[in-house]
């Protein structure tokens, strides 16, 4: 079982514009210094496991990394947890871009 499900970046754009999301980054850390999605918080992949505590059931959750690889590991990681609002972003930090959505530094 998944428990997650995908979502490109105008979902999330729209999402971002509609509803109160956590959105995380899960690169590492040199990878975030090109720039991450505004309103994003970083939480490397690695270290999911020690901080998914901090996540409210309630809350929908969308992981982001490089290309969507990372994120769907995430994704499932936590959907396995018990939270049932968990999403990745479909082709990472590169569909953002390419649909010409910005980034903060």
């Amino acid at each position: 079982m998944v428990g997650y499900n995908e979502i490109d970046a105008q979902d999330l754009f729209e999402m971002m514009a509609e509803k109160k999301l956590k959105v995380v980054d899960v690169r590492n850390q040199d990878e975030i210094s090109k720039g991450v999605i505004p309103d994003s918080v970083h939480i490397a992949l690695a270290l999911l496991p020690l901080e998914y505590k901090s996540f409210d059931k309630s809350d929908i959750v969308v992981f982001y990394c490089h290309s969507g690889i990372r994120s769907a590991q995430a994704a499932a990681f936590l959907a396995n947890k018990g939270h049932p609002q968990v999403f990745t972003l479909r082709g990472g930090v590169i569909a953002w871009g390419q649909a010409g959505y910005a980034f903060t530094r």
